[in-house]
């Protein structure tokens, strides 16, 4: 059974990364939610990237805003893919904080950064990574992108 775990630093990130839960259960790959915060839970949070495989995940996706440390410092303790999704939140300065958080990591920590509130787009990544090697998520995702060129003719058609 493939799995994503999809955590977040507080629950005020969950309205952006329910985008990703739901394109995750289009593809039928079973989704964790949680929240883990780098700040104000570190333990759990050192827990839970050192302990994510083991739990039978495939992929984590983490969303943070403002400092947005929550990706990397999963990233750094997990042999999982991480996939980070920068959140504009209340506190943040216009979003950039969070995207330059999560995307300049050290050598070494890699995280794959998605747009400010892509979340929609980490769970189509996850699925992609997944389906490298299970075909039936290949073909899902195959099928999706089918979807997305007859949307965009059908709309060249109604112009």
């Amino acid at each position: 059974m493939n799995k994503v775990a999809i955590i977040m630093g507080s629950k005020s990130d969950l309205p952006v990364m329910q985008d990703a839960v739901d394109i995750l259960k289009e593809f039928h790959i079973e989704t964790e939610t949680d929240i883990v915060s780098a700040h104000r839970t570190p333990e759990y949070m050192m827990d839970f990237g050192k302990n994510a495989h083991h739990r039978g995940f495939d992929v984590i996706i983490a969303g943070a805003g403002g400092a947005a440390h929550l990706p990397g410092m999963v990233a750094s303790i997990t042999p999982l893919p991480v996939i980070g999704v920068p959140v504009k939140s209340s506190n943040s300065i216009d979003g950039w904080d969070s995207i330059l958080s999560i995307l300049q990591m050290p050598g070494g920590v890699p995280v794959a950064t998605v747009a400010l509130n892509g979340a929609k787009n980490a769970g189509i990544l996850a699925a992609q990574i997944i389906g490298v090697k299970d075909p039936k998520v290949q073909k899902q995702l195959l099928d999706y992108m089918d979807q997305l060129k007859e949307k965009v003719q059908k709309l060249r058609e109604e112009l």
